[in-house]
């Protein structure tokens, strides 16, 4: 049952769609605030009120979800500090013939002492980024400037965790090297298929969709779901990168491009479904956790 605080967020939202970018986030941005604990919203809405970057709208935790890749990209052609610093930050290349997160993870390098997440080496993983931001949203003795960053980067990072091709590579950058199409979409990358497209076909409206699977996850899934580890949802992941969206790949034709037979879409896209669900269950456990 959806909440009325749900309901009134919906209707905030800008309606035009975007991407497992942007799309995507901020659906799981609204499947995690319907399970947020009522004082955890006020406190996550204090925080983002002190947002003053201006990165992203001025639409609640939807549009703030987005913040992490705006940041990202806020200098990618002119001097890339902002780039150069963050974009390891999110993904992490399990590779398909030798899945060794450890390696995929730079080997874990720690935070130098007195060091915030948000400074921390630019060569780090996914995986290792959540849980440190983690660590720092739930101290109330960190200045609240960086508690946000936090906040904001978590917001971001637990749904690059669910894209299955954040964790699985077959020496294809995330299946950014590999050319697909299927009838009646533009052709694309792999990755940007399982990132956009096969969210696009859940709907429309981040908001619309929201709904739907809000209404669609069972109390018995959310707490299956609420259990593990940044670490083993990154497993998970990365089996599904294997399984389905490599796995299930036809084999290229000629030219070397893969032609996505109806099967492989629908499978895909209740793939990208189901992690959109997780994840939305799971930003919602760690924000509880943390701002309790």
């Amino acid at each position: 049952m959806k909440t009325l605080a749900l309901q009134c967020l919906l209707l905030l939202l800008p309606i035009a769609a975007h991407a497992w970018g942007d799309e995507g986030h901020e659906i799981i941005a609204l499947i995690a605030w319907n399970y947020l604990n009522p004082l955890v919203r006020e406190k996550v809405t204090l925080l983002l009120s002190s947002d003053s970057s201006h990165l992203t709208a001025d639409d609640g935790i939807a549009a703030e979800a987005t913040w992490a890749d705006r940041l990202r990209d806020a200098d990618r052609s002119t001097d890339k500090a902002h780039y150069d610093a963050t974009r390891e930050w999110h993904y992490a290349d399990i590779e398909l013939g030798d899945p060794d997160i450890d390696a995929a993870c730079f080997a874990h390098p720690q935070l130098p002492s007195g060091t915030y997440a948000s400074a921390g080496p630019a060569h780090a993983c996914i995986v290792d980024k959540i849980d440190e931001f983690r660590r720092e949203l739930a101290d109330p003795r960190l200045p609240q400037s960086e508690r946000l960053v936090a906040l904001q980067f978590l917001l971001h990072l637990i749904g690059d965790l669910h894209q299955p091709l954040h964790l699985g590579d077959d020496q294809d950058r995330g299946g950014n090297d590999k050319r697909v199409e299927a009838l009646g979409i533009h052709a694309g990358t792999l990755h940007h298929y399982w990132d956009t497209v096969f969210v696009e076909r859940l709907g429309e409206h981040s908001a619309t969709v929201a709904q739907a699977l809000i209404a669609d996850i069972s109390p018995e899934q959310r707490r299956e779901w609420r259990g593990g580890t940044p670490a083993a949802w990154a497993m998970q992941s990365f089996e599904l990168a294997r399984k389905v969206a490599y796995g299930e790949l036809p084999r290229p034709d000629a030219a070397g491009r893969y032609r996505l037979g109806e099967t492989y879409v629908r499978e895909a896209t209740a793939t990208v479904r189901l992690q959109l669900e997780r994840a939305g269950v799971r930003l919602a456990q760690v924000l509880n956790e943390a701002l309790q």
